[in-house]
């Protein structure tokens, strides 16, 4: 299988605005990589599924669903699944009860590519004009539904097609509770990660279901992990899917990226932070499965199912 960038030979010093120029589209070879396909309207379905539920805010009778369906779902799945219960004091005092999930395939082999997403949804709509809407939790068929779906579908495929090497999902809670309180799934991790865990580079998914895909490189990602960003870029040429993700830097997009890049797992986010007219659909009541399609589901996965059979 043909690798984006060999593993450890990423120029690292140049930095990623100007080698994603440099490399323009036509670079690409002629032969694609093959993989295992990832069915976007399977992980559509999830995505569905998921809105179904209800709001996945922490302590909600949704979340508590999800959790549970979303566990036994990898169960039936990954080599072995685990949970990493724990609780955060907000702000007000309140005490949540918080739980990452994490599905491994080969959990044995010692090279491991992190793949992250967050599964609770937003306790509030911020920036809905409604102001009676404002404390109310929005459904999040996008922003925390989609990147589920993505890796609970990879999941699947990855059940039916070992990949040659480890594969960690993760699955974070807490991400998205409040301004000023957020990440705390992936900043727990990062602070309490299994004793000897090392993954290769790790990339989180969020956000991929808008009707008009467009993934441009997010800045932090430049930041932390250039050469990741260049190999699935690279990829996603190669797999003809260059026009969703352009050569150019996007916003700077806080993430789960984030702390997992500063506890040495170097780790890019792929977003396409503009969900909807002028990102109208964004921590508001229409964040729904009717503004939301398949498309970037399957860009998404069958770009990392390319990643991971190519052995990352």
């Amino acid at each position: 299988m043909r690798r984006a960038w060999p593993a450890g030979r990423a120029p690292v010093k140049a930095l990623v605005a100007f080698l994603l120029v440099a490399c323009g589209s036509g670079d690409a070879p002629d032969g694609r990589p093959s993989y295992p396909a990832f069915d976007a309207d399977s992980a559509y379905g999830l995505l569905v599924r998921q809105v179904e539920f209800g709001p996945r805010v922490p302590g909600s009778e949704g979340h508590a669903a999800q959790l549970a369906w979303m566990s036994s779902y990898l169960q039936a799945r990954a080599d072995t699944v685990w949970q990493q219960p724990f609780r955060h004091e907000t702000g007000d005092g309140r005490v949540l009860a918080l739980t990452n999930v994490v599905a491994q395939f080969r959990p044995g082999i010692g090279e491991r590519i992190l793949l992250g997403t967050h599964w609770d949804t937003r306790p509030m709509a911020d920036r809905e004009d409604d102001p009676e809407l404002v404390d109310q939790p929005i459904p999040g068929a996008n922003d925390g539904g989609s990147g589920v779906a993505v890796l609970l579908h990879l999941a699947d495929v990855l059940s039916r097609h070992s990949p040659p090497i480890g594969v960690d999902l993760i699955f974070f809670d807490g991400e998205d509770w409040a301004p000023g309180e957020t990440h705390l799934g992936s900043k727990h991790f990062a602070l309490h990660m299994p004793p000897g865990y090392r993954a290769l580079y790790g990339v989180v998914v969020n956000m991929v279901a808008d009707t008009s895909p467009e993934f441009p490189a997010e800045s932090y990602s430049q930041q932390y992990a250039p050469e990741v960003v260049i190999r699935v870029w690279q990829l996603a040429e190669e797999l003809g899917y260059g026009s969703y993700f352009p050569r150019r830097s996007g916003l700077a997009v806080d993430g789960p990226h984030v702390p997992l890049s500063q506890a040495g797992v170097r780790t890019i986010d792929i977003i396409d932070f503009d969900y909807g007219p002028d990102n109208a659909y964004w921590h508001t009541h229409d964040d729904m499965p009717e503004n939301v399609s398949a498309e970037g589901l399957g860009v998404v996965g069958n770009m990392l199912s390319a990643l991971l059979a190519g052995g990352g």
